[in-house]
């Protein structure tokens, strides 16, 4: 993900979860799969040197804190969870310079046969 330049990052892939998204009235009823991504544009060079978990991000801080974002409500866009969801990445730790974040459907309620839809947006610090 070129996005974030030539900046260290950690890769988070295919983190699964269950949230309401949509405007269908079943959409809104139950949960559903969604799969996620995420690249933390950070500088990893003081861990890198300290092998010290403090200097870091604690990437399952982060997937908690993305888990607890998509189960809080339900909302009508992937769009928006997807804000959602990179801004309380980015709230979590300052040392997170950037976030890619992707959100994907795994059953999209539509008749044909998609295997996903999704929302990509990259959002850094002012």
């Amino acid at each position: 993900m070129d996005d974030l330049g030539d900046t260290d990052r950690i890769e988070l892939r295919g983190l699964r979860v269950a949230g309401r998204v949509g405007v269908l009235d079943l959409e809104r009823a139950q949960d559903q799969p969604l799969e996620i991504d995420l690249d933390l544009a950070i500088d990893l060079a003081p861990a890198g040197a300290s092998d010290d978990l403090a200097d870091t991000v604690d990437y399952g801080a982060v997937c908690a804190r993305v888990a607890a974002t998509v189960a809080e409500r339900h909302v009508d866009l992937l769009e928006h969870l997807t804000a959602r969801v990179a801004d309380a990445v980015l709230t979590l730790d300052g040392r997170i310079a950037a976030v890619d974040v992707t959100v994907r459907k795994l059953r999209p309620p539509v008749p044909q046969d998609l295997a996903t839809s999704g929302v990509r947006m990259v959002r850094s610090r002012p």
